[in-house]
């Protein structure tokens, strides 16, 4: 293989406090909260790395590592404004490029719980490798695992908080797997050894190593490695501050840190005393005044140095040679976006980790059956009387039908949909496919769910409390009960793409579901004797169309009895199911079908705004 550099020559890194939510001032005080500060959290940072490399880079909470491996691999965003450039083998490269170029494994592992390694690692192949069969992918996926020493597990679950599966480092040594099947020649990795114990770690900065022997570059950020792996590291570097305090080989840190006046003392760790070297003591003013002083004191004896000189000399010598080779980009090989939509689809990775989760189908298929039968319990049988709640049962019924749907739907987004949002934030920062790609897959997948709960809770609702015994009546109940359910967990999702939290987004869709029930349903005021404005936010809520539709469909050719033994004034009334439906909702038997188009043109509208969401969530989130 063609030899490989990597030159990264970096000025700074500014990043406007306004983009990061850092105001001068608390929100109630507007002139000092609408200020902004900018403050410079990279400087100065330049460094070489050879093919057949690993550079570790030391530093302590805050010294800008994370923010330097994003730099890097294009992943700041609007953050900030980026003063530098990379070169691969003397070539500079685009910010569009980063992306194509250097494969990112970040800190937390974000994998599905109920996938086995190799389902994991193959459905990962099927959307990053085009015009590869199915045997071709197989062996792809089979080549890496043994080269990750993932072989032992690949039947077995990855597992979670819930229930065990592989262990931690089997699971880091998988997140680097999915990254490895595009081929990169620069791997980053946002301290990899976070949360493993000590032995673990060890073996996989040694399988780093090991991948970085194989003519690739692996640079990875750390936070106190044990001193057994001085030697396996390449190159060390030290930042502190947003400044790089020193680069180099580690036999050289320890020359440069003697010459200093700063020996590492016998029988100690060098990595965690040249890191409490350069790092900065914030406990208090003096201590702050005194480390910083230190730390600039070190740094500009490394920018003085032989060691910073020759590696300066080196960027210039790899900028000014004239034959140079190509940049090496990863797998170029990725499906077109129609055939990536199709990969999310066909994989059936939404369904297969969900249908794994036994107690997670159960309650996804129960809960709308168990307030089913809260309901049935207190209503027990409908009744014909009017003076024995014909009418009111039946508008209860029907209220809580329309109310309560959208909430159960709700809860099931909630509970499933966050960690497909953290595995789809991660695989499109990867160029796997987009965010909008992986919601419309999670609707097709869900769908199926949605139709089989709410069907499971009309059946036994309907015939049970005995409603209209009437099939076709049934089947419209269904339909019409359905479309809030759906709708439920469609705008839950469609708001959990911009908005991160997700009891936010319950307190959200709840609001928004009270509201449109008092708004549209016509059941606490008369839609005509609402105010002029209200009555027309009535047309933009779904409940307003399922309410005339449930309305027209139970009392439709009802006919309605009274107590004859003990007439009481005007209880007779009513004696006719269409006198309801005239009195509250006139004309709705009229716009009995035009209702129902009304009420589905909901879920193309709500998948567009799920579209719409999900691609300014791709502004919004860096990684």
């Amino acid at each position: 293989m063609t030899p490989l550099e990597l030159c990264w020559h970096f000025l700074g890194l500014v990043e406007e406090s306004s983009a990061v939510s850092e105001r001068l001032g608390p929100w109630w005080d507007v002139p000092s909260y609408r200020k902004r500060w900018t403050r410079q959290i990279l400087n100065d940072v330049s460094f070489h790395v050879d093919s057949g490399q690993i550079m570790g880079i030391l530093g302590n909470s805050g010294s800008g590592k994370t923010t330097l491996l994003d730099a890097i691999s294009g992943r700041i965003g609007n953050s900030g404004t980026l003063l530098g450039e990379v070169f691969i083998n003397g070539r500079k490269l685009k910010r569009a490029e980063y992306q194509d170029c250097f494969s990112y494994v970040l800190q937390s592992d974000t994998l599905l719980s109920y996938l086995t390694v190799e389902e994991t690692l193959t459905y990962t192949a099927q959307l990053a490798l085009r015009q590869h069969s199915a045997e071709a992918i197989k062996k792809k996926v089979s080549a890496v695992m043994a080269e990750l020493s993932l072989t032992h597990v690949a039947h077995s679950v990855i597992g979670g908080r819930v229930f065990p599966g592989i262990s931690g480092g089997e699971r880091r040594r998988v997140s680097i797997a999915g990254q490895l099947l595009q081929n990169p020649r620069v791997i980053l990795l946002d301290e990899p050894t976070t949360g493993l114990d000590s032995m673990t770690a060890n073996q996989i900065v040694v399988l780093l190593a090991e991948l970085a022997m194989r003519n690739r570059i692996v640079i990875v950020t750390i936070h106190q490695p044990r001193s057994e792996l001085f030697n396996v590291f390449s190159r060390i570097a030290i930042m502190s501050r947003g400044e790089l305090v020193f680069c180099g080989q580690p036999g050289e840190m320890v020359d440069f840190f003697s010459q200093c006046g700063y020996e590492c003392p016998e029988y100690c760790n060098p990595f965690d005393i040249y890191v409490d070297f350069t790092s900065v003591d914030t406990r208090n003013s003096d201590r702050e005044a005194v480390t910083f002083n230190r730390m600039h004191e070190i740094t500009s004896s490394y920018q003085r140095s032989d060691i910073n000189q020759s590696m300066l000399g080196k960027i210039e010598q790899s900028l000014q040679q004239s034959d140079k080779p190509a940049i090496p980009f990863k797998s170029k090989e990725s499906p077109s976006g129609a055939a990536k939509l199709g990969v999310l689809i066909r994989s059936e990775r939404t369904v297969r980790n969900l249908s794994r989760d036994r107690m997670g189908v159960l309650m996804r298929l129960s809960q709308n059956l168990i307030y089913g039968l809260f309901v049935a319990f207190f209503v027990i049988h409908l009744d014909n009387n009017v003076n024995k709640g014909a009418v009111q049962d039946r508008i209860g019924i029907i209220y809580q039908s329309i109310g309560a749907s959208p909430y159960t739907g709700m809860l099931n987004a909630v509970a499933l949909f966050p960690a497909l949002r953290a595995i789809s934030d991660q695989e499109s920062q990867d160029g796997l496919y987009s965010k909008w790609q992986m919601f419309l897959a999670y609707i097709f997948h869900i769908l199926p769910f949605s139709i089989l709960s709410v069907f499971i809770f009309t059946s036994f609702l309907y015939w049970t409390v005995g409603m209209h015994p009437e099939t076709l009546r049934f089947l419209c109940y269904t339909a019409v009960v359905l479309v809030p359910h759906i709708i439920g967990e469609l705008l839950t999702v469609v708001l959990l793409g911009v908005v991160q939290d997700p009891n936010m987004v319950n307190t959200g869709v709840a609001l928004l579901n009270i509201a449109g029930i008092l708004v549209g349903s016509g059941f606490l005021r008369s839609t005509a004797q609402m105010p002029t404005i209200f009555q027309w936010l009535s047309y933009l809520t779904f409940q307003k169309y399922s309410c005339e539709l449930l309305i027209v469909t139970e009392f439709h050719g009802l006919e309605l009895t009274c107590n004859t033994s003990r007439p009481l004034p005007g209880a007779c009334l009513i004696t006719d199911g269409g006198e309801i439906i005239d009195a509250g909702y006139p004309g709705a038997l009229s716009r009995y079908t035009l209702d129902f188009v009304l009420l589905y043109s909901f879920l193309p509208a709500l998948l567009l705004l799920g579209i719409i969401s999900f691609k300014i969530r791709d502004r919004l989130v860096r990684h």
